[in-house]
């Protein structure tokens, strides 16, 4: 989407001081957007390209306000008294967002925002002094932020200006030219790498991992400083041959600064519940123990590695 005065930008969320995406103090910013279904996804509300609402039902005191605003009567109630709540059927609501204009609790809420690259920099340019002394920067993440590309280059160059560091969390699943440009442009990538095996990834994500491949390699070749994260979910990722093929790859690229083991959570669960969506992930944590013998195996190949981001 765009405006007379540039491209707009489709924003989930904004987290000011994060210590784990990228070096030193940074503000993540977190695109709408993602080719990619991991069913593991702990950020669902950015898979979706287009706003989409929220609905906290412990915020909700059944007040009965949004009803009546509602004209495609996509809301009801149910229960009555202090135990009311209402239920949003997602087949017939428009997104129109007229109820959550008369939710005076915040029960509904967007998750979804639009900004210029000016308003988004104002945003960020708050914690300046906070990258320059810790050696931080901005991070935008996902989503996956390729897929908004004159946004987030125009933006990438709006942080250069003022020479702030930027990084670029990714799934490298970008097939557009304007999308690989921004990866080259980034000071610094944060790089998802899961599976390698060709059909477990489609079972897993929903799509092949040609693109992400054939990117991560143009990548390593041209030097760009990578942080390697590869999520540790338990009969999906965490095999000895997949880490033992992701060993290799990461053997093979010259600008690898670190490799972070990413064990499973469910930290993104109720996220799944303010959407109406099912979590379909069913695995019980890798052990401590385990992790640390995946971390030696991949420490005594030379790559530094650590157990978190």
């Amino acid at each position: 989407m765009s405006e007379a005065n540039g491209p707009l930008g489709l924003v989930s969320q904004i987290i000011h001081g994060s210590f784990v995406d990228g070096h030193g103090v940074r503000t993540t910013v977190f695109l709408k957007g993602c080719p990619l279904r991991c069913i593991w996804c702990c950020n669902p509300e950015g898979q979706e390209r287009h706003p989409e609402i929220k609905y906290t039902s412990s915020h909700c005191n059944g007040c009965g306000n949004c009803l009546p605003v509602c004209a495609a009567q996509a809301i009801t109630l149910d229960g009555t008294g202090v135990d009311a709540r209402i239920r949003l059927d997602r087949r017939l609501c428009n997104n129109c967002g007229e109820c959550i204009e008369v939710c005076y609790l915040g029960a509904l809420d967007w998750f979804g925002k639009y900004y210029t690259v000016d308003g988004l920099f104002d945003e960020v340019k708050k914690d300046e002094k906070f990258y320059a002394a810790s050696g931080g920067g901005v991070t935008v993440g996902g989503g996956e932020p390729t897929l908004q590309p004159a946004f987030l280059r125009s933006f990438l160059s709006k942080c250069r200006e003022r020479y702030i560091h930027t990084a670029l969390d990714t799934c490298l699943h970008t097939v557009s030219e304007e999308g690989v440009k921004a990866l080259e442009e980034a000071d610094l990538l944060l790089c998802d790498i899961k599976s390698l095996d060709p059909e477990q990834h489609v079972n897993d994500t929903g799509l092949p991992n040609e693109a992400i491949l054939r990117n991560l390699r143009r990548l390593g070749a041209m030097g760009k400083p990578m942080i390697i994260r590869i999520p540790l979910i338990p009969g999906h990722t965490d095999s000895p041959d997949n880490l033992g093929s992701i060993i290799d790859l990461l053997c093979s690229l010259r600008s690898v600064e670190r490799v972070d083991l990413l064990p499973v959570h469910e930290y993104g669960k109720v996220k799944y519940d303010q959407l109406g969506k099912e979590y379909r992930l069913v695995a019980q944590p890798i052990s401590h123990e385990r992790q640390e013998e995946i971390k030696a195996r991949f420490e005594q190949c030379g790559l530094k590695t650590q157990i978190g981001g």
